[in-house]
């Protein structure tokens, strides 16, 4: 039996590992298959596949973020074409609001007492998709916080005074673009969200509608009892079971590639269905 990963992120967003090396590191751990799926972008996955060895299958992805009832989702994209016009205009106008975001948020901590650059938001790698994951990380790496955590939860939780609400996509637009895109939409790691089940049964059975065909059953967040109920959630609804590490290098230090936080082993025939349905939507 093979194994996969469904669910990775390079230094394209907000993983520490750059596209090629992520793919180097998913062939070196055996696995068949990976999923780039970095945060609101495929501009690295052209670099992932040209790096990637005969023996992996990179499959272009991207996380996309959306808002539901006042709480960011994230609805993954697999098989996407990273060329899709209407995808990258898309993103590319969700790059520009999150930058000038980020300049306000640079602006306020400066103003807190806490300055910092964009060079250091950025580490050396200019294309990175700067998130709030590279703020907790120079707060940390400047004294200004103990640790990671405590930056998200006194000074980039959005909407506090640091941190101002991104503009977010809907979860009509963020699964009508990866559908137009060719792609195969899931809901990932639901359970992270805290909803209650019913508003979880809820947002399921509404992506579901919208043409939602997946639901990220394995991740690295969860023990075998949720992900069993997860799964159970899925089959309710008519949904196929995705699964992947969450993977982001340094940034996520205890998360390694196609193992998660050390008992996550995902089989490949998770993705004999998941092609056959984006067979299915081809006109």
């Amino acid at each position: 039996m093979s194994f996969i990963d469904l669910h990775v992120h390079s230094s394209a967003s907000d993983g520490t590992f750059s596209p090629s090396d992520v793919a180097k590191l998913a062939a070196a751990s055996g696995l068949s298959a990976m999923a780039l799926t970095d945060h609101d972008t495929v501009a690295g996955v052209q670099e992932a596949v040209a790096a990637a060895p005969a023996s992996l299958e990179v499959i272009p992805g991207a996380e996309l973020s959306a808002l539901w009832k006042g709480r960011e989702i994230h609805i993954l994209g697999l098989y996407l074409d990273p060329t899709a016009p209407l995808l990258l205009s898309s993103l590319e106008a969700l790059r520009a609001k999150r930058e000038a975001r980020n300049e306000e948020i640079l602006s306020r901590l400066r103003k807190a007492g806490f300055p910092m650059t964009r060079e250091e938001l950025q580490s050396g790698n200019p294309d990175t998709v700067i998130t709030r994951a590279h703020f907790a990380r120079v707060m940390e790496e400047k004294g200004y916080v103990s640790s990671r955590k405590e930056a998200f939860r006194r000074y980039l939780e959005p909407g506090c005074p640091y941190c101002p609400k991104k503009e977010e996509l809907s979860p009509e637009t963020a699964v009508e673009l990866i559908l137009a895109a060719g792609g195969f939409p899931a809901l990932a790691h639901p359970l992270q969200y805290r909803f209650s089940k019913r508003d979880l049964d809820g947002l399921t059975a509404y992506l579901k509608e919208l043409g939602m065909k997946g639901l990220e059953v394995y991740h690295s967040s969860c023990n075998a009892w949720e992900s069993q109920k997860l799964k159970e959630l899925a089959v309710r609804h008519g949904l196929l079971p995705t699964g992947g590490s969450d993977f982001h290098g340094a940034n996520k230090p205890d998360i390694r590639i196609g193992s998660g936080r050390g008992n996550l082993r995902i089989s490949s025939l998770l993705l004999d269905d998941i092609r056959a349905a984006c067979l299915r939507s081809i006109p």
